[in-house]
């Protein structure tokens, strides 16, 4: 006979929604932030087509981290911060 173990463990905290949202206009600023795994650009770069068909006039800004085992430094979020109403932030493999 074959015993099958489920190994997940039952949650041991409360789920929450997800509560931040915004809405978008044409003219926004949206920010699409690369972590720097293999793809993690291109997979945006689908996203930002996406927003565009859903919210045409929106302009997109690019952005990506050197590599992916390192932090964003804090030029790099200012000028998001700056620029954009909101960022995407993807991680690719």
């Amino acid at each position: 006979m074959i015993r099958f173990i489920d190994p997940r463990a039952e949650p041991s905290a409360p789920e929450e929604p997800y509560a931040l949202a915004t809405t978008l206009s044409p003219g926004d600023v949206v920010g699409l932030l690369a972590n720097g795994f293999a793809d993690s650009a291109r997979f945006l770069g689908h996203v930002g087509a996406a927003l565009e068909r859903t919210v045409p006039g929106i302009e997109l800004r690019h952005f990506a981290k050197p590599n992916a085992s390192m932090v964003a430094e804090d030029p790099l979020l200012d000028g998001i911060t700056k620029e954009c109403k909101v960022v995407v932030t993807a991680y690719g493999h």
